[in-house]
């Protein structure tokens, strides 16, 4: 695996010594005798800009190293010259990036550039569209927060905690709906998730404190 990393890594350099290699041999020795180095090399190249290194990111995501991942990510030059699904999965993580650097404008630009690509999991699309929703509503945006919320829960949200704040957001969309019935519906919902994250404990416990006393 680790060596497999380190092809990665470098294949694009190894992929410009391969075709060099093969101008060399192609002169001293015939197009024959070079022609698997300018195969090679042509994959290797092609490999880099058409896939990308972006199987590098898992091990510096997992160990919280973000500068890693920053690295990681600048070394993709070309982004629209990825694999469809690939560019899909850049453009979440590029919002991902921009989200925990407070970028919310561009968060949202790189988010949507991934739906309108189709994300390669439906999990995925999901937690994109979980995103949209909660930064439309930070803007005060409530009719498009709640539409990309529904829409992430119809999608699927891969984790239990992403999915208690969904319900919890749709569950404050409808009290200031005042449709306390379908609030407290979302509530439910989400606490019957049993949530863990302190953020979503603490907010659970301080809209219990006043939607068991709300109509509905």
């Amino acid at each position: 695996m680790k060596f497999y990393n380190l092809l990665i890594k470098y294949r694009l350099y190894l992929g410009v010594l391969a075709i060099a290699l093969a101008i060399w041999v192609n002169i001293s020795a015939g197009f024959w005798a070079a022609f698997i180095l300018y195969f090679l090399g042509v994959i290797a190249i092609a490999s880099h800009f058409f896939i990308g290194p972006l199987r590098l990111i898992q091990k510096p995501m997992e160990e919280g190293n973000m500068e890693e991942v920053k690295k990681i990510m600048d070394s993709i030059w070309f982004p629209n010259l990825l694999y469809k699904p690939i560019r899909s999965t850049y453009y979440t993580l590029k919002g991902n990036l921009a989200m925990m650097n407070q970028d919310f404008d561009s968060a949202e630009k790189h988010m949507k550039k991934s739906l309108d690509l189709g994300s390669p999991m439906a999990e995925a699309e999901g937690a994109n569209k979980l995103q949209l929703g909660m930064m439309a509503l930070q803007k005060g945006d409530m009719k498009n927060g709640e539409s990309y919320i529904r829409q992430a829960i119809r999608a699927g949200i891969p984790d239990k905690e992403s999915q208690a704040v969904a319900f919890l957001s749709m569950c404050q969309i409808y009290m200031n709906k005042r449709e306390f019935r379908a609030a407290k519906d979302f509530f439910r919902k989400a606490k019957a998730l049993k949530p863990t994250t302190k953020q979503v404990v603490d907010q659970i416990k301080e809209i219990e404190k006043y939607i068991t006393r709300v109509p509905g």
